[in-house]
């Protein structure tokens, strides 16, 4: 017997109907929102997953050595260069320099005792000789420039942070993406609930019809497109926001399911204009890492050491030469040290720890797409430009439905 008007059914029916529609409008607004800062992300994204690679072909001069002779040590070339401008504090040092290349090196202000603020640099990048010394070449990593030397690490600040300055003591660029991601990732679930408004489409919201016409064509890209990615666009917004908001939403979430090891950047960082000075030097630092490694049964030689000013911590990175980017699985391992007393501040030893270490240890490895090589620094690329396209098919179907609202509000009236 068919359902009568005011039955169960028809009633669950019809607010099934509404509840849709609401989602819908939700994620027409918000979609928009997201579109330009998804599109830009999407293309960056796709592009920096070489940015090592772009850089070096963009910039010989800056990382391709054009002297001979037998390279000097790291660790030499550095003290050199901190002895010869006392304004600088080397903040990233590989240890060991590949054939044919500069030592490329990081480098920071120090505190200037007289006024207890960071002295002024014009530059946090730093190219040497290695064999005699000398500066090669210098830039500001992340300044808003397009020129060759700048265009990659532009490239890279633009894709987390969209250059937005600083302000309040507040990053406000990696704040505001890492929200613009949480919002993308609840919109994930919603374009996946409208997607599929009964059994009956299940079958359309995979499909594409490619010789019905350029508008049908791109209403599927946008929402068969999306439903075939569909995890992988939820897994990148959630590493996103991992990354941009790891100690303020990550940590305390997933500390709320499993014990997280103490980390020594979970502390208040100090102020960038109040920078922490080191107090034990990098070769004792080094050697304490040498010795904690042996204890530890490492057999990686240490690759690279660094030190971070706001929270005035060493770390020494244990890598094979070549491979400092950790290309494969989740990232190398790391020792931390006090800048201070040289006490172990920590470790990180991929793939162990609790299972919440685990999750945090892959959100880098996993949105880069480095957790498996090359294979999945193509896919993130390819990625990428689909990010791009869902946000310019979006806004088409925004428009598109727009014009054909004014078209029937101009007949009635």
């Amino acid at each position: 017997m068919p359902d009568s008007v005011g039955s169960p059914a028809r009633q669950s029916a019809g607010k099934l109907s509404i509840g849709r529609n609401i989602f819908v409008v939700v994620h027409r607004w918000t979609g928009l929102f997201l579109a330009l800062f998804l599109f830009i992300s999407g293309l960056t994204g796709a592009i920096i997953s070489w940015d090592h690679e772009l850089d070096e072909w963009l910039n010989p001069d800056l990382f391709e050595s054009q002297s001979e002779g037998v390279p000097r040590s790291p660790l030499v070339l550095a003290e050199q260069l901190e002895a010869a401008d006392p304004r600088l504090l080397i903040t990233w040092l590989p240890l060991a320099i590949e054939p044919g290349h500069n030592l490329a090196l990081a480098v920071s202000p120090r505190l200037d005792p007289v006024t207890g603020k960071a002295l002024e640099l014009d530059f946090n990048n730093i190219a040497l000789d290695p064999v005699d010394g000398e500066v090669r070449g210098k830039r500001m990593w992340g300044e808003i420039s397009l020129s060759r030397e700048n265009l990659l690490p532009f490239l890279y600040k633009l894709h987390y942070s969209m250059h937005i300055p600083d302000g309040f003591g507040v990053e406000l660029g990696i704040l505001f993406m890492g929200i613009l991601a949480m919002v993308w990732a609840l919109d994930c679930f919603i374009a996946l609930w409208i997607s599929f408004p009964n059994a009956n489409a299940w079958p359309k919201s995979f499909a594409f019809r490619w010789r019905q016409g350029r508008s049908k064509l791109n209403f599927d890209l946008h929402r068969s497109g999306g439903v075939w990615v569909w995890g992988f666009l939820l897994l990148l917004a959630v590493t996103a926001v991992s990354m941009n908001l790891d100690r303020q939403v990550m940590r305390p979430l997933v500390s709320l399911f499993s014990t997280l090891t103490p980390s020594p950047f979970t502390g208040t960082p100090s102020p960038p204009d109040q920078p922490i000075e080191p107090v034990v030097s990098r070769r004792h630092i080094l050697q304490l890492a040498i010795t904690e490694a042996g204890k530890l049964g490492w057999s990686t030689p240490p690759g690279g050491i660094f030190y971070v000013p706001e929270h005035g911590i060493y770390g020494v990175t244990f890598f094979e030469p070549g491979h400092e980017h950790g290309d494969v699985g989740l990232g190398n391992p790391s020792l931390y040290f006090d800048g201070k007393t040289g006490n172990l501040a920590g470790l990180k030893i991929p793939g162990t720890g609790s299972a919440g270490d685990i999750f945090l240890q892959a959100q880098f490895p996993l949105h880069s797409g480095r957790i498996i090589g090359l294979p999945g620094r193509i896919f993130i690329s390819a990625m990428g430009l689909l990010v791009a396209m869902l946000s310019i098919t979006g806004v088409i179907i925004w428009q598109k439905k727009r014009w054909v609202r004014k078209k029937m509000l101009a007949k009635t009236e």
